[in-house]
């Protein structure tokens, strides 16, 4: 019988690890907020207080992959990583503590393990009709997916130099962000969605993933607090979207703090994520959001288990 298998997805601003049984179940999930990628836009290297926090949560992952007997262990860094000058002393501290070195992954090759995170999670691999959509929004970077839902291979797909960390850096300084500020931040997403070479209006089914899109789906439900489960799959109506993003960027760190269904080390980015989620939906001519838990994690989880 093969061994537990472990999957990490290093991003911009969160570290999230996946361990899988034998059998194909889940025995333990688990994510940091580290902002791995703090500052990165600016000074092009990762900051030695970030390296700090991002090791340390490695060091708690390593304990939980000693504990479930892991042997196999895919570890993905994103967006962060492939801008940094420095980016090899990040590879030196994951091997020294889990054994593997990380690998960059392309823009490309970053949307292809979301999509397929996401698609097979929906069951939308086995259903042969419609163009879907996915959005993944990160820290540094979003990606866009297109594909055939009855396949977990995307046909196409864009990586965008905008994510909720690099955007509110570099526009939103104020708190709670200026006019000017926000106009800056949503004419520098215009710009990126100009550039994808493809038209994201044709999918009539868009899903959005990872946590920028799961926090502003549990804003748009009320939850009292965040509960994956009740956030997985639900169907958003598209306009309801835009309304809390025109709310929650309007809104103090503070208050957005007091939110109970926010983690607080998002509080701060979420309205540049959020942004960034309100304009893609504006061109895409699907009514409704389709928010999945399921995300790049699974991808490389399913990757492992290939």
């Amino acid at each position: 019988m093969s061994s537990p298998t472990a999957a990490i997805d290093c991003g911009t601003n969160t570290i999230k690890l996946l361990v899988t049984g034998a059998s194909g179940e889940t025995l333990a999930r688990e994510a940091r907020m580290v902002r791995l990628g703090e500052g990165v836009d600016a000074t092009g290297r990762l900051s030695p207080d970030a390296l700090q926090r991002t090791f340390a949560a490695i060091d708690e992952y390593a304990l939980l992959v000693r504990h479930h007997g892991v042997r196999r262990i895919r570890f993905c860094a994103t967006s962060a990583t492939r801008d940094a000058e420095n980016a090899e002393e990040f590879a030196a501290g994951v091997a020294t503590r889990l054994g593997v070195r990380p690998e960059v992954l392309t823009g490309e090759e970053e949307a292809a393990l979301a999509f397929a995170g996401a698609v097979e999670h929906l069951g939308l691999d086995r259903n042969p009709d419609g163009d879907v959509l996915v959005v993944d929004i990160g820290g540094g970077s979003t990606e866009v997916i297109v594909g055939t839902a009855g396949r977990s291979t995307p046909r196409a797909a864009c990586s965008m130099d905008i994510g909720s960390v690099r955007l509110h850096e570099r526009h939103l300084r104020l708190d709670p962000p200026g006019r000017r500020e926000i106009e800056a931040a949503v004419a520098d997403i215009e710009r990126a969605l100009d550039d994808c070479p493809f038209d994201l209006a044709g999918a009539s089914t868009v899903i959005g993933v990872a946590g920028t899109i799961t926090t502003v789906a549990a804003g748009v439900l009320g939850l009292a607090s965040y509960d994956r489960e009740a956030i997985d799959r639900q169907v958003l109506a598209a306009a309801d979207v835009r309304e809390h993003v025109t709310r929650l960027v309007a809104m103090t760190v503070a208050e957005r703090r007091a939110l109970g269904w926010m983690h607080p080390g998002r509080a701060d980015v979420i309205g540049a994520g959020a942004l960034i989620l309100s304009g893609v939906l504006a061109r895409c001519q699907a009514s409704s959001l389709v928010v999945s838990e399921c995300d790049i994690l699974d991808g490389i989880a399913a990757s492992l288990a290939a």
